[in-house]
This record gives C-alpha cells, sequence and structure tokens, in this order.
C-alpha cells in the first residue's frame, strides 16, 4: 500500500497536454479514453492544422447543408446546437499570439456573450457591385446565425439563415500534439482544440498577408475534450454505406479527415506563414514538418 502512489495525467481537465488517447471498447459506439503518464511520455510536438471542407474526405464533415435533415447533423450546426443548448460549454477568445488558444479563465465567452463576429451572413437585400461573395461584417450587411429571442431572452438558433452561413464554412483550425509513450511503445496523436475559421478572412490571394488573414479569422476555440459528448451522439452522414454509421468523435479519433500543416511549435513562436510568404515557401515547410514527424517514428526502430 505504501508503494502506490498517485499517477499524474499528461492531460489536464481541459483536455489539453498534460497525454491521452483512444481505444474502441466493445460496448456500441463508444471510446474508452486511456490516461498515459507523463512520465512514459518522452517526446512531444504540438502541431496547428487546417481541416479542409473541399477535399473530399472531409465531405462527410461539411454536409448536409440544409437544416432540416433530421438524422444527420454537419460539423457546423453540431458546433452551433453545443453553444446554443449547454451553459457549461464554454468558447474562448483566440490569443493576440499567433493563432495560438488562450484557455484562461478571463478569456472564456459564455454562450450568451458570443462575439459579434461569430457566424455572421449577407443580408442579400443589400450587395455591393465590387463585392459579389464577401463583406466586411463591421457594416450593417450581416446577421447573426444565433439570435436572442425577444420574448424569453434566450439565445436560439434560426434555420432559415444557416444554409447562407454553412456553404461558406469551409475550414476549421485544429491544435494538437504528436508524443511518443514509452509504455505503449507507441507514437500518439491528440485534438486538444478545434477553431471555425472566418471563410471572408482567408481567401486573400496575396500571400504576404496570408499570416494576419488566417490570425484574425480565427472566431474562436473550442477544448476538444468538451465538445467530445456532442460529437459522440451524432452519426456522420454516410458515404456510398448507408448501414455503415461512425460517429463524428469516432471520425475524429480514428483520423479519417484529412488536413494540412500551417504552424508548429517553436523556440521562435511563430507559425508558418509568419516567416514564409510564398506559396511554395509554405509548402516546402509543411514538407519539412510532416517528414520529420514521419521520420521521428521510422527512426525509433532497427530492421
Amino acid at each position: 500500500m505504501q508503494a502506490q502512489h498517485n499517477v499524474t495525467s499528461f492531460f489536464n481537465e481541459l483536455g489539453m497536454a498534460n497525454i491521452r488517447t483512444e481505444e474502441f471498447s466493445k460496448a456500441h459506439d463508444t471510446i474508452v479514453m486511456v490516461d498515459h503518464r507523463i512520465d512514459d511520455v518522452i517526446w512531444s510536438r504540438v502541431v496547428y492544422r487546417i481541416i479542409d471542407m473541399r477535399y473530399r474526405q472531409n465531405y462527410q464533415l461539411y454536409f448536409p447543408t440544409k437544416p432540416d435533415d433530421m438524422h444527420y447533423k454537419n460539423l457546423l450546426r453540431l458546433i452551433i446546437d453545443a453553444v446554443v443548448a449547454d451553459e457549461g460549454l464554454k468558447l474562448y477568445r483566440p490569443s493576440t499570439e499567433h493563432l495560438k488558444p488562450d484557455f484562461t479563465p478571463e478569456n472564456i465567452i459564455l454562450n450568451h456573450q458570443l462575439p459579434r463576429d461569430a457566424f455572421f451572413i449577407r443580408d442579400r437585400s443589400k450587395k455591393e457591385p465590387d463585392d459579389e461573395d464577401y463583406m466586411d461584417i463591421t457594416k450593417s450587411k450581416y446577421m447573426l446565425v444565433n439570435c436572442v429571442d425577444t420574448t424569453t431572452g434566450e439565445l436560439k438558433f434560426q434555420d432559415y439563415k444557416f444554409e447562407d452561413i454553412t456553404c461558406n464554412q469551409v475550414k476549421y483550425l485544429i491544435q494538437e500534439v504528436v508524443f511518443f509513450d514509452k509504455h505503449t511503445s507507441r507514437l500518439h496523436t491528440k485534438i486538444m482544440a478545434i477553431a471555425p475559421l472566418h471563410p471572408w478572412k482567408i481567401m486573400s490571394t496575396d500571400s504576404t498577408q496570408v499570416s494576419q488573414a488566417l490570425q484574425e479569422s480565427v472566431m474562436f476555440w473550442i477544448p476538444f475534450d468538451d465538445l467530445r459528448p456532442y460529437l459522440a451522439m451524432q452519426y456522420i452522414i454516410p458515404n456510398r454505406n448507408e448501414t455503415k454509421h461512425v460517429t463524428y468523435d469516432e471520425f475524429f479519433q480514428k483520423r479519417l479527415f484529412t488536413s494540412y500543416i500551417v504552424g508548429e511549435g517553436n523556440m521562435y513562436n511563430r507559425m508558418i506563414p509568419d516567416y514564409e510568404h510564398t506559396y511554395e515557401g509554405i509548402k516546402k515547410e509543411q514538407d519539412r514538418i510532416a517528414m520529420e514527424l514521419l521520420n521521428f517514428e521510422q527512426d525509433l526502430w532497427e530492421y
């Protein structure tokens, strides 16, 4: 009894890197989370990735785009419903320091304090001839998809606006940690946080402004573990097999999506667009980080 001691988890209560990964249980649609002792994690690296809905592999996160589907929701609708329905689901303002999330208590945004730049759509009755697709939300041509009921004072979701906004919500930013656990002798990956990106900010074609546009496009951060109860309760829309039911949680834990790297944790405290301003340079850095992660895993073994 005296030889026993408390085991410190590598992830804290927000799901941030302290490390925990998944094992699928025999029970239907459940995932058992495994705690990793901090002493067993001998190497870790934080990576930032963008999930782009325009890639075919991510279509299941984008569809359905209509709000009247009774069985399936896309990722945006799932997030909005969770924010509207749950007083306990906390959103966090993005850090002023690059793209990193800031999960300090003073940075919490409760669902009734949603920033006015979250989930805006075009008012089609007011158009400008020089801007066909996106407009500045500081003007009065945008309306919140989440609106307060004038009778009850509660936040509500307006279905008739959803189709307009979801068609343009094509990118999400995720923060994940890649780590090696010597106890399991495996390289693991865990998503720690997710953030929707404003489409009108990240459509800039000027490569020199990619860093600023990407920084300003982050609406808010959600700790991924806070969102997991909703992901585990919602099936993703089937793809070519109507009998194959996969929850959002399983989709993310099995990493069935595709993404590309936009940054990593480093001593310079900067993302790729901060120091590379050409598309060729950005692609080269993305390949370098991906290759380093691959080589680390391969170099652990001798053949």
